[in-house]
């Protein structure tokens, strides 16, 4: 079994957080499409099966607390720092100057709960119990990036994105 030095963890996060800022950095500047909203849902989705692997397993019970956390409380900050507007036949997400200290935020938050988790938990299970919550966030944020962009389109072809 490798044993996982902190310092390693760490920077792993820290380029998780990078090439997610860089990603909705670069997102924010391109038309957003209807398949643009779903398949980052539907792609992450893929990593439920993590859990065929006994050692990632969890209680249904903190399953759902994971979600549910992620879904009620996690996804607002971002809710609240993207706007999706209509610019002449294409819809755009309107950066909100809060949005990075959102991100940055979230990552704080991970960080220090994670660190907190692997005293009481396996790695594995703390990863899907990570997993879980960013589920819950992604799909709430993501569902109502769908409602905003449906509602902005109801009445005209969006250009192709």
């Amino acid at each position: 079994m490798a044993v996982v030095l902190p310092f390693g963890s760490i920077f792993v996060s820290l380029a998780g957080l990078v090439a997610v800022t860089m990603w909705r950095l670069r997102e924010a500047r391109s038309a957003v499409s209807l398949k643009k909203i779903i398949i980052p849902p539907l792609g992450m989705a893929t990593g439920f099966s993590m859990f065929v692997v006994p050692a990632f397993r969890i209680p249904w019970a903190w399953a759902g607390s994971a979600f549910l956390i992620g879904a009620l409380a996690l996804a607002w900050p971002l809710l609240l720092t993207t706007r999706l507007e209509r610019r002449g036949e294409a819809v755009m997400m309107k950066r909100s100057s809060a949005f990075l200290l959102v991100l940055l935020l979230l990552a704080a938050i991970r960080f220090f709960a994670r660190g907190y988790f692997d005293t009481i938990l396996t790695t594995q299970q703390t990863a899907g119990i990570f997993f879980i919550l960013a589920f819950g966030m992604i799909v709430v944020w993501r569902a109502k990036l769908l409602m905003d962009f449906l509602r902005l389109t109801a009445d005209f072809q969006p250009s192709a994105a």
